[in-house]
């Protein structure tokens, strides 16, 4: 039996290459997924405004030393980047009505 393939690794082959240059971006040797393209443009920037204002809070947060506003301020990154399609259930296996659900109710916990 075949072990599940790791996602980060780079690909193997062309064929493989091509696809994955729509799923995964590559920042100084390390693979991490691509935000969700299927989402309309006014959802990624809101979500990815909300993700930028919770890294300042989880910076701001280990400066002041307060365990819950960093346990906050790191749940509010998480659910963002869920959003964006980042996390989670691989965009590419789900639904667009899926997608898209879940990038709203992401923007609905942020508030």
């Amino acid at each position: 039996m075949d072990a599940e393939p790791d996602p980060r690794r780079l690909p193997d082959s062309e064929d493989e290459s091509a696809v994955d240059e729509d799923r995964w971006i590559v920042v100084k040797g390390r693979r991490w997924r691509r935000t969700d393209p299927g989402l309309d443009q006014q959802i990624v920037d809101e979500l990815k405004s909300h993700l930028g204002r919770a890294r300042n809070a989880v910076k701001a947060a280990k400066g002041s030393g307060s365990e819950e506003e960093l346990r906050h301020a790191r749940d509010r990154v998480n659910t963002a980047k869920h959003g964006l399609g980042e996390r989670g259930d691989y965009w590419w296996d789900m639904s667009l009505a899926d997608r898209v659900e879940r990038a709203e109710e992401a923007l609905e916990r942020l508030g």
